[in-house]
C-alpha cells in the first residue's frame, strides 16, 4: 500500500548574466578609451573629470581622485556621498530628483542616487567573504555596512494568536507604514483560505520544533497551520487523534482545490485556515523564497482520491509561472498534498519515518510527510504584493494535515528568479 515510486521534482532557479557594453563611453568601464582600443585613465573623458572609475561592487563609484579598483557606473564630480565604504561622489545634480529611479531622492535618504540597488528602500546584502572582487556596500543607507537583519522570533509562545507574531515566526521582521519608503510588512491577518478574516484558534501555532528531528530553518520558531490542531502531543489542546474538529465548512479560493493530474478531488473544503501577509519588496530584490513542510494522515490510503487535503502559497499579483497564483507545487503541477512528488517521509520512503517521531503523526499506523521544501518566486523591486499560506481538509473534515512554514528570505543577489519548488538538500 505504500508508495515507493515517488520521485522528487522541482524547478531549478535560473540565473541570467548581462555583459557590459564595450564602447568609448564613461559608462561600464574600468578604464577609458581614446577609441584606439587601449584603455587608459584620462582618455575619452570630458575636461571636468579625472581619476579612476570608483570602488566597484554594487555600483559605488568615486571621481576626482584615485577611487579604487573601478566600477560599473561612471559618476561625474558633482555632489558627495555614495553607497560604498568611504562614500563617493553623487551623479545627481538636483537632490530632489530621483536619478536612479528607486523611489527615493538624496533628500529622502538615498545615499547613492546613481545606483538603484542602493537606497532607503533596499535590503542590506552581506558581502560574500569568498569573492575577492566583492566590495562592501551600505545598500539600505543606514550608515552601516553589512548590518544584515537578524531573526525576531525568540520567546514567542506556541499559542500566541497575534498575526504579526505569526509573521515573525516565518522570519519576516520589518514592519512599515504605507507612507514610508522602506520595505517590509504593511499588514497581516489570519484568514480562511479565500482571504476572509478568521480567528485560527488551535489551528495555528508557533513551534520551536516539530518532534525531536524537525527544527526551524531560520530563527527559533516556525509557523504551523493545520486542518486539525497545530500542536505537539505534549502541548495543551493537542488533538490526540487523526481527526479533530476545526473551523468548519469553507469557501476555497478561485481555482481550488486543484486537481492533481489524473486525480480529481472534491470541490468542497473544511477547516481551512491561513496567514495572509501584505508586503512591500526591497527596491533591490528580484525575488523571495521560504521553506515549508507538509504532514498528512491521509497517506497512503487516500492517495489519488477525492479526499486530498492541500496546502497552498497563494500570491497576488500572481507571478509568471504560478498556478492560479499558487507557487508551491511539483514539476508535474501536483499541488502540495499526499499526491505531491516530494512526499518522502513515510514507511518505505526515501527519508524514512524519523521526521514523524514525536509529532503526533507517528501515533497511528499510517501517516506521512514531505521533507523540507523551498518555494521561490520573482518580484519587482519596491512592488507591493500579498502572500497567503493556507491549508484545508478536502471533501470532509477527517484525516487532518499540518504545514510548517519558515525562513522567508528576500533574493537580492541579481539574476532571474523563476517560480519553483525544490527539496532542501541539507535542512537544519
Amino acid at each position: 500500500m505504500k508508495r515507493s515510486n515517488l520521485i522528487a521534482f522541482g524547478f531549478a532557479g535560473l540565473v541570467a548574466a548581462v555583459a557590459a557594453q564595450m564602447a568609448c563611453s564613461p559608462i561600464g568601464r574600468r578604464g577609458t578609451d581614446q577609441c584606439d582600443g587601449v584603455f587608459e585613465n584620462g582618455e575619452c573623458l570630458d575636461d571636468s573629470t579625472t581619476g579612476n572609475g570608483g570602488s566597484g561592487g554594487s555600483g559605488q563609484t568615486s571621481s576626482n581622485g584615485s577611487g579604487g579598483d573601478g566600477g560599473d557606473i561612471f559618476i561625474p564630480p558633482t555632489g558627495s556621498g555614495g553607497g560604498g565604504v568611504g562614500g563617493g561622489a553623487s551623479c545627481a545634480t538636483d537632490p530632489n530628483v530621483d536619478d536612479d529611479g528607486d523611489g527615493a531622492t538624496e533628500n529622502q535618504g538615498d545615499c547613492n542616487d546613481c545606483d538603484a540597488n542602493v537606497g532607503p528602500g533596499a535590503i542590506e546584502v552581506a558581502t560574500d567573504p569568498n569573492d575577492p572582487m566583492a566590495q562592501q556596500s551600505d545598500e539600505d543607507c543606514d550608515g552601516t555596512v553589512d548590518n544584515v537583519a537578524s531573526t525576531c522570533d525568540d520567546n514567542l509562545a506556541f499559542d500566541n494568536l497575534e498575526a504579526a507574531n505569526g509573521v515573525r515566526a516565518v522570519d519576516i521582521c520589518n514592519f512599515v507604514n504605507p507612507g514610508e519608503l522602506k520595505w517590509g510588512v504593511l499588514s497581516t491577518m489570519y484568514v480562511r483560505s479565500n482571504g476572509a478574516p478568521a480567528s485560527p484558534g488551535t489551528q495555528a501555532g508557533l513551534l520551536s520544533d516539530f518532534g525531536p528531528n524537525v527544527k526551524p530553518q531560520g530563527g527559533t520558531r516556525m509557523l504551523a497551520l493545520a486542518s486539525g490542531t497545530a500542536r505537539l502531543p505534549n502541548q495543551p489542546d493537542a488533538c490526540g487523534a487523526s481527526s479533530c474538529p476545526g473551523i468548519g465548512s469553507g469557501t476555497p479560493p478561485p481555482g481550488f482545490p486543484q486537481d492533481p493530474p489524473s486525480c480529481p478531488v472534491s470541490t468542497s473544503i473544511y477547516d481551512d485556515v491561513g496567514l495572509e501577509v501584505r508586503m512591500r519588496a526591497p527596491t533591490n530584490a528580484t525575488g523571495y523564497k521560504f521553506s515549508f513542510k507538509f504532514y498528512s494522515f491521509e497517506y497512503p490510503e487516500w492517495v489519488c482520491q477525492t479526499y486530498n487535503d492541500q496546502f497552498i502559497s497563494l500570491v497576488n499579483p500572481a507571478p509568471l509561472g504560478s498556478i492560479n497564483g499558487n507557487i508551491s507545487f511539483d514539476s508535474q503541477t501536483n499541488p502540495v498534498s499526499v499526491n505531491v512528488a516530494f512526499f518522502d517521509v513515510c514507511q518505505g520512503c526515501p527519508l524514512g519515518t524519523g521526521e514523524l517521531q514525536g509529532t503526533g503523526f507517528d501515533t497511528w499506523n499510517d501517516a506521512g510527510a514531505t521533507g523540507w521544501l523551498q518555494s521561490q518566486a520573482p518580484v519587482k523591486g519596491g512592488q507591493e504584493f500579498i502572500i497567503r499560506w493556507a491549508i484545508w481538509d478536502t471533501g470532509d473534515s477527517a484525516y487532518d494535515s499540518t504545514a510548517l512554514v519558515d525562513n522567508f528570505e528576500w533574493i537580492a543577489s541579481g539574476g532571474t528568479v523563476v517560480v519553483g519548488t525544490t527539496p532542501i538538500p541539507d535542512p537544519k
